[in-house]
């Protein structure tokens, strides 16, 4: 089984998360996504796979959220998706994707449910 996970080794829930993931013995491809930002098809891909809407894999607290006024609730799922591209801090984490399915790392044990 091949398991991608969207890493930020800075992060505890990522950590952990990680950490889960190597305990189940699984064929693992970490993408730390802040060096390698998942582009606009990926991040679509992603969302379609956790049911969610871009609005809601954003970090809100997060200072280039502010910057690029991404609380206008006029912008598209489009313009949320090119605002995650350009600034992948954005990018809600970790995110781990398995065989058609999505899970985010919050709480670390969630993930297990798509492994």
């Amino acid at each position: 089984m091949s398991v991608t996970i969207y890493h930020n080794p800075r992060c505890s829930k990522s950590r952990q998360t990680l950490d889960i993931l190597n305990q189940q013995n699984v064929d693992l491809e970490i993408i730390e996504y802040l060096k390698t930002s998942p582009n606009a098809k990926t991040l679509k891909q992603i969302l379609s796979y956790l049911d969610i809407s871009a609005r809601e894999l954003l970090r809100k607290g997060e200072s280039a959220y502010k910057d690029a006024g991404l609380d206008d609730t006029s912008l598209s799922e489009d313009d949320l998706i090119t605002a995650m591209v350009e600034y992948p801090i954005l990018i809600e984490r970790p995110i781990v994707v398995n065989n058609g399915k999505a899970a985010i790392g919050r709480p670390p044990e969630s993930v297990l449910d798509i492994l």
